[in-house]
């Protein structure tokens, strides 16, 4: 019996046509795909160059307010400061100050004989040089006491920054420059031209000639500059329109109204989105509710600020005038919008099977609620309050109207209802653009921006930490 051989089963090859067409297929799919990780790189770039960019400028606003800020706590603080230090505040060691005191007076002995020199020698002088040499020698006696304090047996000014030299070493040696320098303009020609001379040629010959010489040679002597370490200045109250002393009523009533703020937008902000997400229908009525919400996060601080002028303090009579109470119900009612949205988002966020599951097992909607869907959404509120403090923080147009003064002492719990009270955003910008003597209170200005900052990053690094163990807690 033969046997047969099943010869393979031989498929026919596609047609050329289709080969071709699955080829171009392929490189049509490799083209999307190259399309894409072009696009995707593209994109990747941008984002990277974006970030670079908000780093530049945010390190350009930071570092600056860094810089200059810290010489608020730490500077070259001269004899000057501790004077000021232990007679308006009691603070330091009186011994050591008094043999500093005896070791600089001894220093400006010589200043002070010059100027009496000067005056005896005035009598000598003709008619026009005598009237020359007297109002330059008023000029010079004002610079000098500006360094150095009032002189000897001289009549005790009535204002601090006349009583006391120079606290600082860095604002000691710009006086100095103005005091050696004499600026005076040219008009001669066609423009005003400054002209720089040494003020020492004004007095050359005069018994007042040897005093630059011992300005100029040994600067140190006279105010004996040591580093200092003033961390009281966050706490310290300000002496004579901030010339002395620290931030530490503006700190104080920062918090309150920060606090009285949230204490006041949390709950009703958490309260009207449970409403929206939970409770409100899709009705006209809550869709003209939400616009309404939008529409207020978009409407300007200055007018939250007149709204609460004209309805807290003039209508509602929460205070007689201006206090803590009118500004925190003013900042809560700018940072609502922004607690309602993101506590809105954050709610909306949790799986919709959690709150099918805590109904089958019996929980009614409010328990619900408040054991299931508001701890999950914990992490998102917290994100959205740690946004609305930055901002009740910052805002300076809302109390302006209700409670900001740009003088006052700390306010007490106790008087949050009829006392305003001094804030850190407020008195910047009043420092910066009203004080009489700006060039002199600059560190203050830094000093404050950065305790503002670091008052903001301080409570919204404990709301992130909050944030973290809650979200922790939820995983198990």
């Amino acid at each position: 019996m033969k046997s047969t051989t099943t010869l393979p089963e031989t498929r026919a090859l596609p047609p050329r046509q289709d080969v071709h067409a699955n080829e171009e297929a392929v490189s049509a799919a490799e083209k999307v795909l190259r399309g894409r990780r072009r696009r995707d790189r593209l994109f990747s770039i941008g984002g990277g160059i974006s970030i670079a960019v908000m780093t530049f400028f945010l390190l350009l606003l930071v570092i600056p307010i860094l810089r200059y800020g810290v010489g608020a706590y730490v500077y070259r603080g001269t004899i000057e400061d501790r004077r000021v230090q232990l007679e308006l505040f009691e603070r330091g060691n009186a011994d050591r100050l008094a043999q500093e005191w005896a070791q600089v007076s001894a220093a400006r002995a010589p200043i002070y004989k010059a100027f009496q020199d000067f005056e005896a020698e005035l009598s000598t002088r003709s008619g026009a040089q005598r009237r020359t040499l007297r109002k330059e020698g008023k000029k010079l006696h004002e610079l000098v006491s500006g360094l150095l304090g009032v002189f000897p047996d001289e009549p005790i000014p009535t204002l601090l920054r006349d009583r006391y030299g120079k606290t600082r070493w860095d604002q000691a040696q710009q006086q100095l420059e103005r005091i050696l320098i004499m600026e005076t303009w040219d008009y001669s020609g066609e423009e005003a031209v400054l002209v720089r001379s040494p003020r020492r040629d004004v007095f050359a010959g005069t018994a007042l000639e040897p005093v630059f010489d011992l300005l100029e040679t040994d600067p140190e002597s006279l105010l004996l500059p040591r580093w200092t370490f003033y961390p009281q200045f966050l706490t310290d109250a300000s002496m004579d329109a901030h010339f002395f002393g620290g931030i530490g009523p503006e700190v104080r009533g920062t918090i309150f109204l920060m606090l009285g703020a949230m204490l006041l937008a949390i709950p009703f902000g958490i309260i009207a989105a449970v409403y929206f997400q939970e409770y409100a229908g899709g009705t006209w009525v809550t869709s003209l509710l939400r616009s309404c919400v939008n529409t207020l996060s978009g409407v300007p601080s200055v007018v939250f600020g007149l709204f609460g002028l004209a309805f807290f303090i003039n209508t509602m009579h929460v205070s007689p005038g201006k206090s803590v109470a009118a500004g925190a119900l003013t900042l809560a009612l700018l940072v609502l919008p922004l607690v309602i949205r993101a506590s809105e988002e954050a709610i909306a966020a949790v799986p919709h099977t959690y709150k099918e599951a805590a109904l089958a097992l019996g929980a009614g909607r409010w328990r619900t609620v408040l054991t299931v869907i508001l701890p999950a959404a914990m992490p998102g509120i917290l994100t959205g309050i740690v946004i609305s403090m930055g901002r009740a923080a910052g805002e300076t147009a809302p109390i302006i109207f209700t409670a900001a003064v740009s003088v006052g002492r700390a306010v007490r719990l106790g008087d949050i209802f009829t006392e305003a009270t001094p804030a850190l955003s407020w008195n910047l910008y009043n420092l910066c653009t009203e004080h009489q003597s700006i060039h002199e209170v600059v560190h203050v200005q830094y000093g404050m921006a950065l305790t503002l900052v670091a008052l903001v990053l301080l409570f919204n690094l404990a709301a992130i930490i909050l944030r973290a163990r809650v979200a922790r807690r939820l995983k198990g």
